[in-house]
């Protein structure tokens, strides 16, 4: 005998649960607005290739750092429609592109941006540390799934110009 739960509107729970969490997650995840720098093929196909894009991300709370993360993105059918789940790589590089101004408190660690990599189930995420020892900001780019999650990561990191103090919530 199996079971099925069901909440009101007929929906198995299980799916109800899944849309929540993902409204949620839309909802409260960092809005990441890029720029698409450059990209290269890497593999042709008559539909669309395959290929790794460099996009510049530019740091909501701190004006004058700009991160740029470079990323696969899957081609074909399903990468032209958005459905292609694109590779857990991805490599990050910020620096300082201009005068550093706050625009308010940052704190000890906070998701910067986010992109997804799937239709819905994998994200590639941009969190910033602050290193007050050292006055450095790090940032840090890894990938989740709703499943699993992977390790591969990519670590960079903005020193603070001499005299510039990192406001700390």
């Amino acid at each position: 005998m199996v079971l099925s739960l069901r909440d009101h509107s007929g929906l198995p729970m299980k799916s109800t649960l899944l849309c929540i969490t993902l409204a949620a997650a839309a909802l409260f995840a960092p809005l990441a607005h890029s720029e698409e720098v450059a990209s290269v093929n890497t593999n042709f196909h008559l539909t669309g290739s395959d290929r790794v894009v460099v996009e510049a991300y530019d740091d909501p709370l701190v004006n004058g750092v700009t991160c740029y993360v470079s990323r696969a993105r899957t081609g074909g059918i399903k990468g032209t429609l958005g459905i292609a789940e694109d590779p857990t790589e991805a490599s990050i590089a910020c620096r300082q592109v201009g005068a550093i101004k706050f625009t308010g408190p940052l704190k000890q660690q906070a998701d910067v941006f986010s992109m997804s990599m799937s239709l819905i189930f994998k994200t590639l995420h941009v969190v910033r540390v602050v290193d007050a020892k050292r006055n450095t900001l790090v940032y840090l780019t890894y990938s989740d799934r709703v499943a699993s999650g992977s390790a591969k990561n990519s670590v960079t990191a903005v020193p603070m110009p001499a005299g510039t103090t990192i406001p700390l919530k």
